[in-house]
């Protein structure tokens, strides 16, 4: 798969901008501060319904706006030097709403929600980010386990969304009670519900994450092996708040047991003690957890077979290679690290690369190098609603 075009609006730093890609290597280059990230960024919200570097969808909007618009022509099938006239062309159009609901479109059909597009452009980020995989705290595992299933599960992002929304209206009760705000009993009772539909989603969104975890762990051991020189055995294993959701067919009652046990630190703190809000997997490198034992370079090494894994395991379940963004990689990794990275984007459909210094960018005489600045200076000039994102199999 490879994306022919992009165009934005109102997205981020960029008011308007159209980006045109091809096959193989396209770099990005240019100082800091123009807004290459940005763009990719871009690519990474329209694939995975989020993106690594913020939590929410506000700060994606260009400030003083009420939304953004991503637009691709993305290209699946057929030969991947594009001289193909058999291979398809979609267009998705996504509109990240400032507050409220995000949407999606695909070749200008019906309005549905992004979730129901995640996944369908694939891609796989690699970031300057990427060592917080293994050294930073859960929530940086739990986003890289949502953006994965979201990629290789159907229904996990619907399923995300639902629970977050129960989960939210479970501690706004829990926070009633604290306060001693309306009737008990009213609240006692919405309670008991809500912590039912808890229960019942966070059992089958743990299973969910325990399936991805089994597909990345053999790949990620291998590719680590590989990386490594053999030089150590690294694991990942799932470490769930509801564990007995991994012991048993039926462990509703048990985890109901729980939340009766925790009902009065529940209440006095007004938060969900347990739950997929608070999962997390281990790193492991011989045995022991590596963000304590492992030095920088071996943490750097895991965090790139953990999304050499994901890729690995999106291409064999989708029969399609995704898209791959190095945003500013090359700046931070040695020499060996490079060679290794490049080996392996050498080898992919496309590859999206920023680069601020000469230096960073891949010696590939067949490299697509976009200038952003100039990007940047016609942002202004021209309409992006008005430039055609060609679908239903026309070529661009």
């Amino acid at each position: 798969m490879y994306i022919s075009r992009l165009a934005l609006d109102h997205f981020r730093s960029w008011n308007q901008v159209v980006v045109d890609f091809q096959p193989g290597v396209n770099v990005l280059y240019g100082p800091n501060g123009l807004g290459k990230t940005n763009l990719v960024e871009a690519v990474e919200v329209l694939s995975t319904g989020g993106s690594h570097r913020v939590s929410s969808s506000l700060p994606l909007v260009e400030r003083g706006e009420g939304k953004a618009t991503i637009r691709v022509n993305a290209h699946a099938d057929g030969n991947t030097d594009g001289t193909d006239p058999a291979r398809t062309v979609t267009t998705y159009e996504v509109t990240i709403a400032a507050r409220g609901a995000n949407r999606a479109r695909i070749n200008s059909g019906p309005s549905q929600y992004l979730r129901d597009v995640v996944g369908l452009v694939p891609s796989v980020s690699f970031t300057p980010d990427d060592q917080r995989l293994v050294s930073a705290d859960p929530a940086t595992r739990r986003g890289f386990l949502n953006q994965s299933a979201g990629m290789l599960l159907t229904g996990y992002a619907g399923l995300l969304q639902r629970f977050t929304q129960i989960a939210r209206q479970r501690a706004a009760l829990l926070k009633q009670l604290g306060q001693h705000e309306g009737s008990a009993d009213a609240v006692l009772s919405g309670l008991e519900v809500w912590t039912g539909q808890f229960i019942e989603a966070g059992v089958a969104l743990t299973r969910m994450r325990a399936e991805i975890l089994h597909t990345l762990a053999e790949p990620f051991h291998d590719i680590y092996a590989r990386l490594a020189s053999g030089q150590g055995e690294a694991r990942i294993e799932y470490e769930p708040s509801f564990a007995e959701v991994l012991g048993g067919d039926s462990p509703e009652l048990e985890i109901s047991e729980h939340f009766q046990r925790l009902y009065p630190g529940e209440v006095a703190r007004g938060v969900n003690l347990i739950g997929p809000q608070r999962d997390d997997f281990s790193v492991l490198l011989d045995g022991e957890p590596a963000r304590e034992f492992a030095s920088n370079g071996e943490m750097w090494t895991m965090a790139l077979a953990l999304k050499m894994a994901l890729f690995e395991a999106i291409a064999e379940s989708r029969g399609t290679k995704p898209v791959v963004i190095l945003d500013d990689v090359f700046a931070q990794l040695d020499e060996s690290r490079r060679r290794q990275i490049l080996a392996f984007a050498n080898d992919q459909d496309q590859v999206l690369v920023t680069a601020a210094a000469k230096g960073d960018i891949p010696q590939d005489g067949k490299a697509n190098i976009i200038d952003v600045a100039s990007l940047k200076a016609q942002q202004d000039i021209f309409d992006v609603s008005a430039i055609p994102m060609p679908h239903g199999g026309e070529q661009s």
